[in-house]
C-alpha cells in the first residue's frame, strides 16, 4: 500500500511519514510531498480547523486535552498540531505537549503532533496548513492547531482555521487586559479557562471582556461570547462545543465558511510564493556577492537601506 492510501485509510504512521514528508527541506522530498498533497486534495474540507492560543500558563494543553477527550467520547476523530518553541540546538520542538496531553495521546482515534516553531512569526509553523490537510485525509474530522502563545503577529493562525479560541487567566488583569486589540479581535470565542480557581474573578473576567468586545467594531453585531471552563473539571466543555457548532452553522448558511476558505487557499498561495521568492533572491549568484557589503554598509550608517535594497533588486533583475 503506497503512503496517500495508508493515510486515506487512517493510517497513523503513514500520516507521521507524510508530515515528515512535508516539514522536509529536501527538494526530492518537497517534490514528493506537493505530489501527495496533489493526489488528497480529494479528501480534504471537511474538518473543523480550530486555532487555539492564550498566554503561557492559561492551560492550553490541559485545555485541548479535555476538550479532545470529550470529542473522542462522541465519535469524532481528533488531531491536534502543536507547535512548540524550538530548540537552538536541534532545532526540534522542546516542550513535548504529549507528555502534557498523555490521555489523549494513548487514544487511537486521536493524533498529535509536535512541530517546531523554527522562528516563525505567531508561532505557527512553517508547514502547519499542509500537516492540517493531511490530517484532514487520514479522517480527523477535528484538526486543531495550538500556538507558541499570543501577540500581534497571531493572526497567522486565525488566518488558516475557521475557528478561533482565545483562552484568558479569570485574574489576567485589569481592563486594559480585555480590550487589548490585535487579539481579542481576531477571536471567535474567548474562553476563560481555569474558573474552578476563582468563580467569581473568572465572572469578573468573564463580564468585563464582554463589554469590552462590544467596543470593537468586527465584534459590535457578532455572535461572539465569552464563556467560563475549568478543563480541569472537565466543566464547561459542552456548552463550548454547543457554541462552536452554531457558528460553524450560522456561517455556512450564510455562505462565510465557503467563502473564508477560498480566501485563505489563496492567501496560502501568495505567502508560499513570497517566500519562494525571498530564497531565490538571497540564492541569486549576483545578490550572494554583494549582500555581505550592502548590509554591512546599512548597519554602519554609511548606505540608506532603500538605496541598498535597489542595488540588490538591480543585480537580482540583471541575472539571465
Amino acid at each position: 500500500m503506497n503512503l496517500a492510501a495508508a493515510l486515506l485509510a487512517g493510517d497513523r504512521r503513514a500520516l507521521a511519514k507524510a508530515i515528515t514528508r512535508v516539514e522536509s527541506t529536501r527538494a526530492d522530498h518537497r517534490e514528493q510531498a506537493d505530489a501527495l498533497l496533489t493526489e488528497l486534495m480529494p479528501a480534504n474540507g471537511g474538518a473543523l480547523r480550530l486555532g487555539i492560543s492564550g498566554v503561557p500558563g492559561v492551560g492550553k494543553s490541559t485545555f485541548i486535552e479535555a476538550f479532545g477527550l470529550f470529542l473522542l467520547e462522541r465519535g469524532h476523530r481528533v488531531a491536534v498540531l502543536t507547535v512548540d518553541p524550538s530548540s537552538t540546538l536541534s532545532g526540534g520542538a522542546i516542550l513535548g505537549d504529549k507528555t502534557r496531553m498523555e490521555r489523549l495521546s494513548m487514544d487511537t482515534r486521536a493524533f498529535i503532533r509536535p512541530s517546531p516553531s523554527s522562528g516563525t512569526l505567531g508561532g505557527v509553523a512553517e508547514k502547519t496548513r499542509e500537516a492540517m490537510l493531511l490530517c484532514e485525509a487520514a479522517g480527523y474530522d477535528v484538526v486543531i492547531v495550538e500556538t507558541v502563545g499570543v501577540g500581534q503577529s497571531e493572526t497567522a493562525v486565525a488566518g488558516m482555521t475557521d475557528l478561533y479560541l482565545l483562552l484568558q487567566l479569570p485574574n489576567a488583569g485589569d481592563d486594559l487586559q480585555a480590550i487589548k486589540k490585535g487579539v481579542m479581535e481576531l477571536a471567535d470565542l474567548v474562553v476563560i479557562n481555569k474558573a474552578d480557581l476563582d468563580d467569581a474573578a473568572a465572572a469578573r473576567a468573564q463580564a468585563q471582556i464582554t463589554s469590552a468586545l462590544r467596543l470593537l467594531p468586527t465584534h459590535a453585531h457578532a455572535t461572539q461570547r465569552v464563556m467560563k471552563v475549568s478543563a480541569l473539571k472537565a466543566n464547561g466543555i459542552a456548552p463550548l462545543w454547543e457554541a462552536l457548532a452554531a457558528l460553524r452553522a450560522e456561517r455556512e448558511a450564510s455562505g462565510a465558511w465557503a467563502h473564508k476558505r477560498r480566501e485563505q487557499s489563496l492567501a496560502w498561495m501568495w505567502e508560499r510564493i513570497h517566500a519562494g521568492l525571498r530564497q531565490a533572491f538571497i540564492a541569486n549568484p549576483a545578490v550572494h556577492a554583494q549582500l555581505d557589503a550592502a548590509t554591512t554598509a546599512v548597519r554602519d550608517g554609511r548606505t540608506p537601506a532603500s538605496t541598498a535594497a535597489r542595488q540588490l533588486l538591480a543585480a537580482f533583475r540583471s541575472t539571465p
